[in-house]
């Protein structure tokens, strides 16, 4: 009796060490790599994992390791992927009004970007997003310029007819204004593009500038265009039920890390756009700037696909207002 009672009052002794010493373990899926959201996975485990004393462990894996995107947003909405960070076309079917990140003339550069998403009242605002299907964005990141190279290459508005394009979601507002322009848009995962460009299945494709020079896509094709007003924008969602299950203080602390991570890479994405338009010039490619005729030319025509669009979804327009007002502050 006594050597069981020992026992007993060990191991309720040691029972609160045991929960203190649990540890968590948080992965991160994103398409792309060595480029703005990597560097945000990289700078969130260093400070996640530096604050938290070894309590949580961060696992980043960048370029599609753990699947294409589909497979890995349905992770993260199941649970076995924690994070996942893909462009925001990709999250519409979780929450329509991802879409509005991609209205076209909402920011005037990449620094406007980055200071709208850092607002309190826009982050707020966007925390909402996905909660119905048990996901919440804790970053939202400016990725960089929303640029489109081609097998033929687009000089002027009236070239992007009868091209083939892909674009980063299936969305109306991904899909309209390239069908005002006279393309045939389609939706595909980035780990789809590069061979579809290959066989010819596409003619060019939508992504952000520095996706281009990851991917070495200048062995494809030379001429990438610069699309007036438009910015790639990457959530980083994570599973709410995940998060809870840090309890108050861990969860609080990986929302403020995330936060403070998309912050430190602020100087990094703009860095790396001007490196960006170095590596492809050096490896042959051409970067290819509208006139302010052909600017105005194509502003008007995808504009002019926005008020049906926006009109259909009340909760979105709001959205949409909401990120012009905070851009012209």
């Amino acid at each position: 009796m006594k050597t069981g009672a020992f026992l007993l009052s060990a191991l309720l002794a040691l029972a609160p060490t045991a929960v203190m010493a649990q540890t968590y373990t948080i992965k991160i899926s994103s398409p792309t790599v060595n480029d703005v959201t990597h560097e945000w996975m990289k700078a969130f485990k260093a400070g996640i994992e530096s604050r938290s004393a070894g309590k949580i462990k961060v696992e980043p894996y960048p370029a599609n390791q753990l699947g294409q995107i589909p497979a890995t947003v349905e992770g993260v909405a199941m649970g076995t992927i924690e994070i996942t960070a893909p462009a925001s076309g990709f999250l519409i079917g979780l929450e329509p009004r991802f879409q509005v990140f991609d209205a076209p003339g909402l920011f005037p550069s990449l620094a406007a970007a980055q200071k709208v998403f850092a607002d309190p009242d826009i982050r707020k605002r966007f925390a909402e997003y996905g909660a119905t299907k048990g996901l919440e964005p804790i970053a939202v990141l400016a990725h960089g310029p929303i640029m489109l190279l081609s097998s033929k290459a687009i000089r002027k508005v009236d070239d992007f007819k009868g091209q083939k394009i892909r674009v980063p979601g299936a969305a109306p507002l991904q899909i309209e204004p390239f069908r005002k322009l006279g393309a045939s848009p389609l939706s595909m995962p980035l780990g789809e593009v590069l061979s579809a460009m290959q066989n010819r299945t596409i003619d060019g494709l939508v992504a952000s500038s520095t996706v281009f020079t990851a991917f070495k896509y200048y062995d494809l094709a030379k001429g990438l265009t610069a699309l007036p007003g438009s910015y790639l924008i990457v959530p980083a969602m994570a599973n709410k039920d995940f998060l809870k299950s840090l309890g108050p203080q861990l969860e609080a602390m990986v929302r403020e890390e995330a936060f403070n991570a998309q912050r430190k890479i602020e100087a990094f994405a703009q860095g790396d756009v001007a490196n960006t338009e170095k590596v492809w010039t050096q490896n042959g490619g051409e970067l290819i700037s509208f006139d302010d005729a052909e600017k105005k030319r194509y502003l008007d025509q995808v504009l002019s696909t926005l008020p049906a669009v926006l009109n259909s979804n009340p909760k979105m327009k709001a959205d949409y207002e909401a990120l012009v007002a905070a851009a012209a502050k």
